[in-house]
């Protein structure tokens, strides 16, 4: 029989969060996660259509030998999107960072 311990990596995407310094501005840590959850929606929603918006620059409905060329600068510029952090890391760090103003609208009364 081999001892020997399973070896597991993890993936670099992969970020381990200090729960308690997550919930600490809400107290809550579900609360928390709504207000990074809605930021990141925010965020997502943003990118998504400045993405939207770079890539109808170059659409065409003419089928030639352009298209192709065209057809890469899309490639290049969606491969620059793919690149970048994720909306929830973002959100995240501006959670952290208290770049994020939320109010209890049941407290406000």
């Amino acid at each position: 029989m081999n001892n020997k311990a399973k070896v597991t990596t993890i993936p670099s995407s992969i970020v381990t969060r200090d729960l308690e310094k997550l919930s600490a501005p809400t107290g809550n840590i579900y609360e928390s996660l709504v207000v990074v959850a809605k930021r990141s929606r925010q965020i997502s929603s943003k990118v998504k259509e400045e993405l939207n918006n770079k890539l109808a620059d170059f659409a065409s409905t003419v089928d030639n030998l352009e298209e192709i060329f065209e057809n890469r600068e899309q490639i290049e510029i969606s491969k620059f999107y793919e690149r970048m952090p994720k909306p929830t890391n973002v959100a995240i760090d501006e959670f952290f960072e208290g770049k994020i103003h939320f109010r209890k609208p049941n407290e406000e009364k």
